[in-house]
């Protein structure tokens, strides 16, 4: 899909850039633009490759598990219908703890571990279940502790005076999804009774 998108996009440019007589300044704009892509993908590859490094470190140090540790209380309240020794609640907390430490490579497949063993404790299988539902806009919004690299990389020397708004905006943000699916949880028409079914 997003390839027709980009396709469109330069079609669009190309046509009015010919119907306006620009032509040339289009093509030279898609020039300095390719060269600028090379030259900021070069230059993230020692910050990615520092920033992998150190996350990597953290999770084979078991950095993620004492922060694990430290919101097991947190998670078993966010997740009343899920059983505190369910499999699902690790997962989770191991998500949640590699999502704040943006190990979005680790945090992808424990995420999809948690649904498919949140899964198992529906009833009705073809309708998300509260629990899902408040995982999956946790894990959307996500609170970054540590900035992505690729955002370091970007904003250089200014990324620390984005460092705690980072934070700040990924807390409330977590907090309004959490504050949302929980609003929604409880209206009628998002519902579940006891069988699993929607009232």
């Amino acid at each position: 899909m997003l390839n027709y998108i980009w396709f469109g996009l330069i079609l669009i440019s190309v046509v009015v850039g010919t119907i306006t007589g620009r032509i040339d300044q289009v093509t030279e704009a898609a020039i300095s633009m390719s060269k600028t892509s090379v030259e900021i993908a070069i230059g993230l590859i020692g910050i990615m490759a520092l920033w992998l490094g150190i996350m990597k470190i953290a999770e084979e140090s078991g950095l993620i598990n004492i922060i694990a540790r430290l919101i097991r209380p947190i998670t078993i309240k966010l997740f009343p219908d899920v059983p505190s020794d369910h499999p699902a609640i690790g997962s989770i907390i191991l998500n949640m703890a590699a999502n704040m430490l943006g190990l979005g490579n680790a945090a992808t497949p424990l995420g999809l571990k948690a649904m498919k063993q949140l899964q198992s404790l529906n009833k009705q299988k073809d309708t998300a279940t509260d629990a899902m539902c408040t995982f999956l806009a946790i894990n959307t919004s996500s609170v970054q502790i540590i900035l992505p690299a690729t955002v370091v990389g970007l904003m250089g020397a200014s990324s620390s005076q984005i460092f705690i708004t980072t934070i700040f905006a990924t807390s409330l943000s977590t907090v309004a999804a959490i504050v949302s699916v929980k609003m929604l949880s409880k209206m009628g028409r998002f519902k579940l009774d006891n069988s699993g079914e929607l009232t």
